[in-house]
């Protein structure tokens, strides 16, 4: 999705290190079954797949070592894969980029049935169509989140649509994402259309520059949100789910997370298998390992987005803040990120640079 580059980065800049020994220790999938010595993965750096511990646990339980390479961008991610046949057996690939990449034959179907964690995974995942594609799953869930509203506890303020942007209470009080795609959903949320295929374009404009009066800050990090918020420039925002939770762990932020009633803008990152692999069983035993419960517990502990294996998140402590915010009721509330024809993204930009444009007028 446009904009991941900073979700990606942003979460690696949050995350910890740690994950404890007994997570390879009990977990089920760690059997010396796959035929390869090694496999590469393919990710943003510092983005859970490549946690010293975990990878050392990965090869103590099963043999196989794990290196890995990246990718700044995901147009980068794609070209790296036509380019580098047989490099990969493994690659985080943002959903709503699977259809691309199975159209140019870069990724290969899965079968869960071969991921004992995978039984664990919401149904809601599971049949995503950003991973089921012509009648076969080309994708293993593994992570997701939210674009609502983040708003500033302790001012006794109750919000519950995005038209917060628009009341005179808030007046240059507040900020949103600079992404064209996340805020254009927004809009299109709020008018009723499909996020990733609004059919009144000029509606969506008119919707977003109703918003000039509150906007106070168009943010483009996770840094410079936390740092504007703890300043006190904005009080509500469009903000991920994620961020949310790492904003009041790691920096101790008054700030809640709403889906308003309009629902939430939705993402969700998978595992997929590279076609030209050589190593496609010790990639899915990785997959495995990535998806488990066991390993999902201490990641989440420094920030981790949310788990897309339900049990992974039912494990967790009632009062742990990400298990509180992800709750398996907003699913039904969500439009997930879907796949967006290069022209497509291309009006989305043109609409979104207009906008911040007119936010910009005197």
């Amino acid at each position: 999705m446009s904009g991941s580059q900073w979700t990606r980065r942003d979460v690696a800049r949050g995350l910890g290190f740690g994950v404890a020994s007994a997570a390879a220790a009990t977990w089920p999938g760690g059997a010396r079954a796959a035929e390869a010595k090694s496999i590469t993965v393919l990710n943003w750096q510092g983005y859970g797949t490549d946690l010293a511990a975990g990878v050392q646990h990965f090869k103590s339980a099963t043999g196989i070592e794990v290196k890995h390479d990246y990718y700044n961008s995901e147009p980068e991610m794609l070209t790296k894969l036509r380019t580098n046949p047989g490099a990969y057996d493994v690659v985080l690939v943002n959903s709503a980029r699977d259809a691309q990449a199975k159209a140019d034959e870069l990724i290969d179907p899965v079968d869960l049935g071969k991921l004992p964690n995978a039984a664990g995974l919401a149904p809601a995942f599971k049949t995503n169509p950003n991973i089921v594609i012509d009648g076969q799953t080309y994708g293993v869930p593994w992570v997701w989140g939210m674009n609502a509203i983040a708003v500033r506890t302790g001012k006794g303020f109750k919000v519950d649509s995005y038209a917060v942007f628009e009341e005179a209470a808030f007046a240059g009080r507040g900020a949103l994402f600079d992404d064209a795609v996340t805020e254009i959903a927004v809009a299109a949320l709020m008018l009723g259309q499909n996020i990733n295929d609004p059919k009144d374009m000029k509606a969506i404009a008119a919707r977003l520059k109703s918003f000039k009066r509150d906007v106070k800050l168009v943010w483009s990090s996770e840094d410079e949100w936390n740092k504007a918020f703890a300043a006190g420039a904005f009080d509500v925002s469009v903000f991920w789910s994620g961020a949310v939770t790492r904003a009041v762990n790691l920096h101790q932020q008054p700030v809640t997370f709403v889906v308003p009633k309009e629902g939430a803008v939705g993402w969700l990152d998978n595992f997929c298998i590279p076609a030209t692999s050589t190593g496609k069983a010790a990639g899915l035993q990785f997959i495995d390992y990535m998806v488990s419960p066991q390993f999902y517990a201490e990641w989440a502990k420094s920030g981790a987005p949310a788990s897309a294996n339900a049990a992974a998140m039912a494990a967790l402590p009632e009062s742990d803040l990400n298990r509180q915010i992800h709750k398996p009721e907003y699913l039904d509330k969500l439009q997930f990120m879907g796949a967006l024809p290069e022209d497509r993204r291309q009006a989305f930009n043109d609409l979104w640079e207009e906008v911040k444009a007119f936010y910009a007028q005197s």
